[in-house]
């Protein structure tokens, strides 16, 4: 679908830094590694995935309405 957007930008909660990042379209992304301090961040509980929990667009599948990861 065009209406929906493949980049996020993740803010990690330990350090606060931003990265611009282009969302999987097939699956979830469960870890991501912060460029900034090296934490690895994971989804908050009730989160399918990081960009969910820390990005500023909703992971594909979620943006379609549609459920995520199974």
């Amino acid at each position: 679908m065009s209406d929906v957007e493949l980049e996020s930008i993740l803010t990690c909660p330990e350090c606060g830094h931003r990265a611009t990042e282009t969302m999987p379209v097939t699956a979830c992304q469960f870890f991501y590694e912060c460029t900034g301090c090296g934490v690895v961040l994971r989804p908050n509980q009730g989160d399918c995935c990081v960009f969910c929990s820390f990005g500023t667009v909703p992971c594909p599948p979620i943006q379609q309405h549609n459920s995520c990861c199974g």
